[in-house]
């Protein structure tokens, strides 16, 4: 029941970086997460309005109530989720200095900071644009 609740609360909270690592990836985690927990989400939580992790909610308040599939399916999508904000971290640390200079002024979200830094690859350090090639970001 412990593991439950933490892969659900880290999928909920990973779920605020999806616009950063791209919405493609995260539909697919999300798809995942859906069709390994589809009976847990028709039985306990076909009455819950999506949105604002109110469905992550419901699975955790059954929590002790989820098949293993529905557990894995959960489990995984935390895993990808996680590895994607370690990528994302990552990115920041070595790329601060380059946002600070190049996209101070743009509005992190929607993939704006990332656009910024595709407009400006040409001045970005070395070091911010081996992590984004490390990380498979798409800044070409």
């Amino acid at each position: 029941m412990k593991k439950v609740k933490s892969f659900i609360v880290m999928g909920a909270l990973a779920l605020a970086v999806t616009n950063a690592w791209g919405a493609e990836h995260a539909e697919n985690v999300i798809d995942s997460m859906r069709k390994g927990c589809d009976k847990e989400l028709k039985s306990y939580c076909s009455e819950v309005t999506p949105g604002e992790g109110r469905i992550l909610a419901c699975l955790y308040a059954y929590g002790d109530k989820l098949s293993g599939r529905c557990e894995y399916a959960l489990y995984d999508g935390a895993a990808q989720l996680q590895r994607a904000i370690g990528a994302l971290n990552y990115v920041a640390n070595e790329c601060k200095a380059d946002l600070k200079e190049h996209c101070a002024d743009i509005q992190p979200g929607e993939g704006r900071l990332a656009a910024c830094m595709k407009e400006n690859k040409k001045h970005l350090s070395p070091r911010c644009q081996q992590a984004v090639k490390d990380v498979g970001l798409e800044v070409k």
